[in-house]
């Protein structure tokens, strides 16, 4: 009796976490499933199926993920079961975009001493937009780091300036060649790395 009692004590008081592990006795305990590759060389594969095929799944729950063999993408409903809004998730995207625009003063002639900073304006310029639509986030979010992004200048006033250089966080050197009675600029396009 007293064995019995033990077990059913046992039982109350380990709590159960009812978690999967495929390859692993030991799944993360944030994870409900957890696959790994035993030999480090393999991946999951998601069921694959056409667009018609895909739109044809009865009630599919939100964040229900396929391939779209048309597409060729990975596919996630991001509606509900009842109104599905299939997106694709990753497929051959442009991955740059253009930075906001900066006024470069070029009333001074010579190097301007102070390199302009390309992510800091970004950045500061996503962070505190002037406006936006009344349901929009407060800030439009950005890269967190000067460094997750490539630096290029598609196009600038060569009459007027002159650009000494780009660093990898996006800084850069230039000097003011002609004197102009107006603000100059340029074109600058991120890409992400």
């Amino acid at each position: 009796m007293k064995t019995i009692l033990l077990l059913i004590l046992t039982f109350i008081v380990i709590p159960l976490y009812p978690q999967v592990g495929i390859n692993t006795k030991t799944p993360h305990s944030s994870a409900a499933l957890e696959i790994t590759s035993p030999t480090n060389n393999q991946g999951v594969l998601l069921p694959r199926m056409n667009t018609t095929s895909k739109q044809a799944i009865a009630s599919p729950a939100s964040g229900l993920l396929v391939y779209d063999t048309d597409k060729q993408c990975l596919s996630q409903n991001v509606g509900s079961e009842t109104n599905p809004v299939w997106i694709c998730l990753a497929q051959n995207q442009t991955r740059f975009f253009y930075m906001p625009s900066v006024a470069i003063s070029a009333k001074t002639l010579g190097v301007v001493a102070t390199p302009l900073d390309l992510y800091n304006e970004y950045k500061k310029q996503f962070a505190t937009p002037m406006a936006k639509s009344v349901s929009a986030p407060v800030a439009i979010p950005y890269f967190p780091a000067a460094a997750d992004l490539h630096y290029y200048i598609t196009y600038y006033d060569s009459d007027v300036i002159k650009i000494n250089s780009v660093s990898n966080d996006g800084k850069v050197s230039y000097e003011i060649i002609k004197v102009a009675d107006y603000n100059s600029f340029m074109n600058v396009v991120f890409v992400v790395k």
